[in-house]
């Protein structure tokens, strides 16, 4: 079988993200542009997150059983058309019917391109290659928000829709071109279907890919709170969450990305975890700008440590066969961890500081669990 180009499997993973970051900007002022309430705003970016783990879960089914490369080019379309419904939208309720759809095809995309690019990659070269594929997920968590402002600044929210979804006609036609040829479903057996017990090296992949995304959850509600309650401009949130990214992909690109295929997974989940946990502390400690650039830029480290990590013990432990299924469970983590690290924090009447100090908490318990769970598993080293 022809190997699919992986700057092909790059282009598709960075235009998902694209997609995702591109509407943070702009999501809650074209939702009050079409007569939406500030809850009905609110509801419209949550409930994107909500289908698309409905989105990620199908997807990893569908990839087990009718390969990675037909599911990718189904989600292709329907994403694509999906971005297009936005310049019909003109009314709260169509907003939701279109939030809906939206989510739920975006989600078929991910699972399905890190199964095949996980496939067509060397055992031994996991971690590297995955650590490449993140620093396409950081270009687009750079790129997206600062491209999706600039547009609907200059035109409207509903162009920026227009342009990410002519990207994604863009990428479909040179999927279907150039790896076609590449589809081979292998016959599945009856024994592949059954049920077996979970590895351990699973579980501690979907919880690294909660605990991440909840993390995450959890800075982007408290950063822009802690940035304007310290007396600075909104902005300031924005240039240091590219730090963030920027760092990331440095470490993602540059000879550091070694270290994903010298040290155990599960020895570098557990220092990911706590590093951003360490972090969060630090954050809510952080008074002056250069010492907020500074603990960004250190969280910059831990995400790219981790990212890679989770995703290596997610391949090791699974096989071509229900790789689909791991990753469409792994994603559906992702999401819920996003939607738990902002909501269980909102709910709670503490200042921002605690908050901060709750989730560091949270996430160093986090590590000690993977510690414990490697070590009973004999595979730390």
């Amino acid at each position: 079988m022809k190997t699919p180009s992986r700057f092909i499997l790059y282009g598709i993973v960075f235009f998902a993200f694209f997609d995702l970051f591109a509407q943070l900007p702009i999501m809650s002022t074209f939702a009050v542009s079409v007569g939406a309430s500030s809850f009905i705003a609110g509801f419209s970016i949550a409930v994107y997150s909500l289908t698309n783990t409905f989105g990620n879960v199908l997807s990893g089914i569908w990839t087990d059983r009718n390969g990675p490369y037909r599911v990718l080019v189904l989600g292709l379309f329907l994403t694509s058309l999906s971005l297009l419904a936005y310049q019909f939208v003109d009314s709260p309720s169509m907003l939701l019917f279109v939030r809906c759809v939206h989510g739920f095809v975006a989600g078929l995309i991910v699972p399905a391109a890190f199964t095949l690019s996980a496939n067509v990659t060397a055992t031994n070269r996991q971690g590297k290659k995955v650590a490449i594929t993140g620093s396409f997920v950081g270009l687009a968590a750079i790129i997206g928000p600062a491209f999706s402002g600039i547009i609907a600044s200059v035109t409207s929210p509903s162009t920026v829709f227009l342009f990410v979804s002519l990207f994604g006609w863009v990428m479909l036609s040179v999927t279907v071109v150039t790896m076609r040829r590449t589809q081979k479903i292998e016959e599945k057996k009856e024994s592949d279907l059954e049920l077996t017990k979970p590895d351990p090296k699973v579980i501690r992949a979907y919880w690294g890919a909660f605990f991440l995304m909840f993390s995450q959850g959890a800075l982007a509600f408290l950063l822009p709170l802690h940035v304007q309650e310290l007396g600075f401009d909104s902005r300031l949130s924005g240039t240091l969450l590219s730090m963030f990214g920027v760092v990331a992909v440095l470490f993602f690109v540059l000879p550091t990305n070694r270290v994903f295929d010298r040290f155990s997974p599960t020895k570098l989940t557990a220092l990911g975890v706590a590093i951003i946990g360490t972090c969060q502390i630090l954050i809510g400690q952080a008074s002056v700008q250069t010492s907020l650039y500074g603990v960004l830029a250190l969280y910059g480290v831990g995400f790219a440590i981790l990212f890679p990590a989770i995703n290596t013990q997610l391949i090791q432990s699974t096989s071509p066969q229900n790789r689909g299924k791991a990753y469409g469970a792994f994603y559906a983590f992702f999401s819920l961890g996003t939607v738990a690290g902002s909501s269980f924090l909102s709910a709670l009447p503490l200042s921002i500081v605690q908050q901060f100090m709750l989730t560091g908490l949270i996430l160093w318990g986090a590590s000690l669990l993977f510690l414990i769970s490697g070590m009973k598993s004999g595979r730390m080293f």
